[in-house]
């Protein structure tokens, strides 16, 4: 299966690895399912199967022009799980992954899923508001899509930077990494990325929070620049009952690079149990 469509006709692509139990991959804004194949490399290797799919707008799925919010998305999930038969699956949500997560399990009744799993995730709530004081600035957001419109290839350059969290003193992530999410990031559509952006950055899924009554796994770099962690993944653990934070000290946004070995020890260890 390389494809699905979806109640709107969206088509999504699909990667569909290896047998067993389903561990479904939701990868973050602006990259693709490809941002998961170290870690679906070694489910699919544990003896599970490893379920990722290109968000629309991104990466090889279908460009519509609608469809870009929270609600939409996890329908979509939603057909993704129908289309593959999952069940009994474990969700792992990275970044703006992790609002679909939240809001499947909320507006889908968590229907088939045994196990979540947030890493790096927005959820609960990005924005700072007078009743969520650490979120982040409007005025931040308003910057990335001004810079978007300006010269997105240019803006992705500097964002993939914090993202991975490279420096004058860090070399987190090699320039080929660099090179290779900002080439990813040009395949989804300028309308994808904005909408998007908008959706993950004013979300506010405090409400999802009660929707997690399966076990959940919350992973978060304390120095995420890009999704700071006090408003997210330890909020996150705060509003999720009975879920477990690890927290990777001095760790930045993307784990997938940064972290590798050790975030796929962690996601496998909590998938086996």
């Amino acid at each position: 299966m390389n494809y699905i469509t979806t109640l709107d006709h969206t088509r999504l692509y699909v990667k569909d690895w290896g047998t067993g139990r389903p561990v479904i991959l939701l990868h973050g804004w602006p990259l693709s399912a490809d941002s998961w194949d170290d870690q679906a490399v070694a489910i699919a290797q544990a003896g599970h199967r490893a379920i990722a799919y290109d968000r629309r707008g991104f990466g090889r799925s279908s460009q519509p022009w609608t469809g870009y919010d929270y609600d939409t998305l996890a329908d979509d999930l939603a057909a993704v799980i129908e289309a593959t038969g999952a069940q009994d699956a474990v969700l792992a949500g990275f970044s703006m992954g992790g609002g679909e997560v939240a809001r499947y399990l909320s507006r889908h009744g968590g229907k088939g899923v045994s196990r979540a799993m947030l890493i790096s995730s927005v959820v609960p709530y990005m924005l700072k508001t007078p009743d969520n004081p650490e979120g982040t600035d409007q005025a931040v957001f308003d910057k990335m899509t001004e810079a978007m419109k300006e010269d997105r290839a240019k803006f992705f350059a500097g964002f993939f930077k914090g993202f991975f969290g490279v420096g004058p003193m860090s070399n987190s992530a090699s320039e080929e990494v660099l090179q290779w999410a900002r080439s990813v990031s040009m395949q989804a559509s300028l309308k994808a990325a904005l909408e998007c952006a908008k959706s993950f950055a004013t979300t506010d899924f405090r409400a999802d929070l009660a929707a997690f009554k399966v076990p959940t796994l919350i992973i978060h770099g304390s120095d995420d620049k890009t999704v700071p962690i006090d408003a997210a993944g330890r909020a996150a653990a705060r509003g999720i009952a009975g879920s477990i934070l690890l927290e990777y000290e001095g760790a930045p946004h993307g784990l997938q690079v940064t972290h590798k070995a050790r975030l796929t020890r962690d996601m496998l260890d909590f998938i086996g149990q």
